[in-house]
């Protein structure tokens, strides 16, 4: 059947027909990915949205149920667990991203961007081979460990799980596109706002 100007052909969906772009954001925590993203939202001259995740965990204070996340129980995750681009366990509870909402997007011709480890972009990579992956990078592991205790949010073991994950992720990451290093919150926003023109993600792309 054909979809919002995309074809789906039984299960299989062909990405690459729809005129928005998927894009993939990972960075270790600290990098500053939530503040980029904030700022390319609100710039005039793209047409980006950003993917809502579905989690089992229980909504935080202040945590709004589509807007911050997906809330389900784990029996109504794991019935849609065969339409998630990706999907993993954290602590205890499911998280993924839900392809419908990302498919009606892209149909309509804007770009998607996902806010996610690098282990789940490569589950978007190999279900979605048109997505682009970006990389978020700090200048240094001693700079991103300042970040991390400058933030004052987490206690001495959570800050170095992050930091180990971070030389994890760094390592996975050389399989990304682009790489971005947040040493310059203007200039990183203006960098990766450059490279989502050129993925057809700017205003003047529209079909």
């Amino acid at each position: 059947m054909r979809g919002t100007r995309g074809v789906i052909v039984g299960d299989v969906v062909d990405w690459s027909s729809l005129p928005g772009r998927l894009v993939v954001l990972s960075g270790a925590s600290g990098s500053g990915k939530s503040t980029l993203v904030r700022r390319l939202l609100g710039r005039p001259d793209l047409r980006l949205a950003v993917s809502v995740s579905a989690t089992t965990r229980e909504p935080r204070a202040g945590e709004v149920h589509g807007r911050d996340y997906t809330f389900l129980s784990p029996e109504a995750f794991e019935a849609g667990r065969d339409d998630l681009l990706e999907s993993a366990e954290v602590h205890g509870f499911s998280y993924g991203t839900p392809a419908a909402p990302v498919r009606r997007a892209l149909g309509e011709g804007t770009c998607v961007i996902l806010v996610i480890d690098v282990q789940g972009g490569m589950q978007v990579r190999a279900k979605v081979p048109s997505a682009l992956l970006v990389f978020v990078q700090v200048p240094s592991l001693d700079e991103l460990e300042r970040r991390l205790r400058d933030r004052g949010t987490d206690d001495e073991p959570t800050i170095l799980r992050r930091l180990a994950n971070a030389r994890r992720e760094l390592e996975l990451s050389e399989s990304y596109d682009v790489h971005v290093v947040n040493d310059d919150l203007d200039r990183c926003v203006d960098e990766l706002a450059g490279v989502l023109v050129l993925a057809g993600c700017g205003r003047g792309n529209e079909a």
